[in-house]
């Protein structure tokens, strides 16, 4: 049974624990695939760019995201043959094994096949994964336990990202490959306490629902209309996290570290704010708030040159784009019925890493073009595009059952 996605859930008098023993065995993965996924994140652009400059570190990433969105398209299928545990332990290894094997050369094409590796494991560990923590947060605090899953894979983004870099100074790359590899495949025992796919099926009950495929998803405007706001901003973090080092004039260098560090601290805060908010008052009313936020803290980033300017639009942008990582989520979940959250988590994933890896290779099209402050401020003219589903979203909308 769907329900409004304007409407909060109804009040219960004793509210269902969220912290239990599955999710927390859940979180130990969760943080061992965000930090090899983060520290790398901004690393390996600037190890590709070593080697072929901007547009190699575009490419580092873009393939990255690419087989991040295929693998995306294919997981649901393999979590309904393999279950949720075996797909996810893939996930990991594949995120974390390539780490391991980054430096041992520089090619372009080397770094490539690592990136498309690592992009094919990440894609396993979040859909998996991320159907599997659906179902293990309570329907009445969704936006609650959405809200503290993206607290416990934001402090490790809030950490790991701009540690990587500093690592780089400090270690060198191979070392900052090994930890990162290593946090993955450390993480895979933990899976093994977690909920198989038969066991999300005993909990739907004998005659589940049937479940909406991603590509009848992407048909859908309930769906769709979520995933194409929030595209847009995962455009800009795409962005954000692959050129800003290479943006910001080397004179002004030393900025770089705390923007990164500042962009997800804003993010993960109004993604817990936003998802209290989203219990009591709705999610839809938050969306257009994140878009605006997001497209505006891009502009005020295109001042490169201003240590000041680049530190505040990048909270600005953390700010926005927390907000809009919890609303469409809350949103899409609420939507579908349990047996369609692998659905749900494929989708808004794609709409993630799809965006990243777009704006990480159109960027640096634009930007070789017209120059990195130009470039920041054609992206910020552009994503109030996505104004038009954002609003429409402000109806309630609901998706029929199959």
């Amino acid at each position: 049974m769907t329900t409004s996605a304007n409407c909060p859930p109804r009040t219960a008098t004793a509210r269902p624990s969220l912290l239990t023993r599955p999710l927390l065995l859940r979180f130990v993965s969760l943080v061992g695939a965000s930090v090899s996924f983060f520290l790398l994140l901004s690393v390996v652009p600037a190890y590709a760019a070593g080697s072929g400059g901007g547009n190699a570190a575009g490419l580092a990433t873009g393939s990255l995201m690419l087989a991040t969105v295929l693998g995306e398209l294919i997981t649901p299928r393999l979590v309904a043959r393999h279950g949720y545990r075996a797909t996810l332990m893939a996930g990991l290894v594949l995120l974390g094994a390539p780490a391991l094997v980054l430096t041992v050369s520089s090619d372009i094409a080397w770094i490539v096949a690592v990136c498309l590796l690592r992009g094919l494991g990440f894609a396993l560990t979040i859909v998996a994964g991320g159907a599997v923590t659906a179902s293990l947060v309570p329907a009445e605090r969704r936006g609650e336990g959405l809200a503290l899953v993206g607290v416990v894979s934001g402090v490790p983004s809030l950490v790991a990202l701009p540690l990587g870099l500093w690592l780089v100074t400090h270690a060198g790359y191979g070392t900052v490959a090994v930890i990162g590899g290593t946090a993955a495949l450390a993480a895979t025992v933990s899976v093994l306490g977690l909920p198989d796919a038969n066991a999300r099926k005993a909990v739907e009950g004998p005659r589940p629902d049937r479940p909406v495929g991603v590509l009848r998803g992407l048909r859908t405007g309930a769906l769709l209309r979520p995933v194409l706001v929030f595209a847009t901003t995962a455009t800009a973090a795409g962005i954000m996290v692959t050129f800003l080092p290479l943006a910001v004039p080397r004179a002004h260098s030393g900025v770089v570290t705390p923007a990164l560090f500042v962009q997800p601290a804003a993010a993960t805060a109004t993604r817990w704010l936003a998802g209290r908010h989203g219990d009591r008052h709705g999610s839809a009313r938050l969306v257009v708030p994140g878009l605006l936020l997001s497209a505006a803290g891009v502009a005020v980033t295109a001042a490169t040159g201003t240590p000041a300017a680049v530190v505040a639009g990048t909270a600005l942008f953390g700010a926005g784009f927390g907000i809009a990582q919890n609303s469409t989520l809350a949103l899409m979940y609420a939507r579908v019925s349990p047996s369609s959250y692998g659905t749900v988590s494929a989708l808004w994933n794609l709409a993630y890493d799809g965006g990243m890896g777009v704006g990480a290779a159109g960027f640096g099209v634009l930007a070789g073009a017209t120059g990195y402050p130009w470039a920041f401020t054609v992206t910020a003219l552009l994503m109030p595009a996505a104004l038009a589903p954002a609003v429409r979203d402000l109806r309630p909308a609901r998706l029929r059952r199959s």
